[in-house]
This record gives structure tokens, sequence and C-alpha cells, in this order.
């Protein structure tokens, strides 16, 4: 009996391989994708605000504090090795939104009495405007009245404010793509301009893009960890363009 496969057969075994691999490794990262996101939300319900991540501490601040504060771009800012004799402390907080930042503004920020406060929020708002396509106005609209909320309760507290342009995307890789839509990216660019309006005395606009943006006003590739977020060499950059601004 000849068992041996004809050469299109075997190009047929070869792709349908392929295609089992392929679909095996797409399920296993959706899986993933969706126990992150299961636990994120569940974690979410247990502590909406986020106001045990950072446990209060007896231990004394050293003062003069600067603050950066916001969502994961802010929690993944290492402290800017330009500066000295300044306490920098990390109120940034993974997945959160610009109600949830605004909501556990006291708690966090406004007792350690800071001298300067670092704002980058807003992506979390607007990522979901593909989910809820009806609610983009809304969405969008509610971001920036947040920022604004964040910025005045930052002066409130007789800090100078530093607040950052939302900062830009990365490459869209494709299993984002049926849970994505162009008009994030806008209302990204929409937000920001907004943003540019804040610009005042104690208030000052850092514009992100300047520094992490290509020419298609992207995240540069050097900079890229993954579709939201930067790398080192991407704060790195950043802190580099912003140690003047929070030594003035």
């Amino acid at each position: 009996m000849n068992t041996q496969f004809n050469t299109p057969t075997k190009i047929t075994i070869v792709v349908l391989s392929f295609a089992l691999l392929t679909s095996a490794g797409l399920n296993f990262f959706l899986y993933q994708q969706g126990q992150k996101y299961y636990l994120l939300l569940n974690a979410t319900g247990l502590d909406p605000l986020g106001l045990n991540y950072y446990p209060s501490s007896a231990k004394k601040i050293e003062q003069p504090v600067i603050v950066f504060y916001g969502d994961s771009r802010a929690e993944s800012w290492p402290p800017p090795n330009q500066i000295k004799n300044i306490t920098i402390i990390n109120r940034g907080i993974g997945g959160q939104t610009t109600a949830q930042v605004l909501g556990r503004f006291q708690e966090h920020v406004a007792s350690l009495k800071p001298k300067i406060i670092v704002i980058q929020v807003g992506v979390n708002d607007l990522k979901a405007i593909p989910l809820f396509p009806e609610q983009k106005e809304a969405i969008i609209g509610n971001c920036k009245t947040n920022i604004g909320q964040i910025v005045k309760k930052s002066l409130d507290t007789g800090a100078k404010v530093v607040v950052t342009t939302i900062f830009p995307l990365g490459t869209l890789p494709i299993e984002r793509r049926p849970f994505w839509s162009d008009d994030v990216p806008i209302a990204i660019n929409d937000v920001n301009d907004y943003i540019k309006t804040l610009a005042r005395d104690r208030v000052i606009v850092f514009d992100s893009s300047q520094v992490l943006a290509n020419s298609q006003g992207i995240v540069d590739s050097k900079y890229s960890r993954d579709f939201l977020h930067i790398n080192s060499e991407g704060y790195a950059a950043l802190n580099k363009a912003i140690a003047g601004i929070l030594v003035q």
C-alpha cells in the first residue's frame, strides 16, 4: 500500500496544521485576556475607586513632594533621576478611568501635601467608545469634565500642576481590531485639545506627543511596549523633557 502523500495533500495538511495551531494560540490569548478583565472587573467591584491600592502609612514623608497621578501610564512612570532632594511618590492605578482617579484624589493625593502634581489619565475612558458607540459624546464630555476637576482639586491643594496630554497610541495589533474604532484616536485628539486650554498660572500642559510620537502620530517603535503603553526608553525620554519643568 502506498502511504505517501502527494504534494497537494501535503500542502493541505500543512495549511490545516497551521490553522489549528493559530486557532489554539488565539483561543489561549483570548482566554488570558478574558481572565485578566474578569479579575479586574471583580476587583473593581470590591474596591471601585482603588482606595486600598495604596494603604495609609504612618511614616513621615519628607517634603517637598512630587506626585505622579493617574492610570497605568502614570503608575509605570519612574522617578526622573535628574531630580534631586525632592520626594517623588507615585499614585497611579492601572485600568482606572478619569472618574475613578477623580474620586480617590483626596485619599491618595491631597493628604501628601504635594508641591507638584503630574497628571496622566484619560485613555481608559476613551478606549471604551467602540464598546458603547452610542455613548461616545457622553464619554468624551465626561472625560474632559473629570480631567478639569482633577486639575481644580490639584490647584486647591496649593500645588503646581503639570497635566500631560493623553499619550499617543502604538501600532494597532490584529487581536484588537474587532474591538477598536478610529473614533478613539479622534477622541484622544479632542480631549488633548481640551487639555491644552487648561494652561494658566500654576498649570503647565506637557504635550507628550512631542516626545513620543513619530511622523504618523503614533508612538515611535523605539518607545512602544504595547498598543497602550510605552517602555522604559519612552519614560526616559519623557523624564528628560519634563525634568526642567519639575525643578522650576
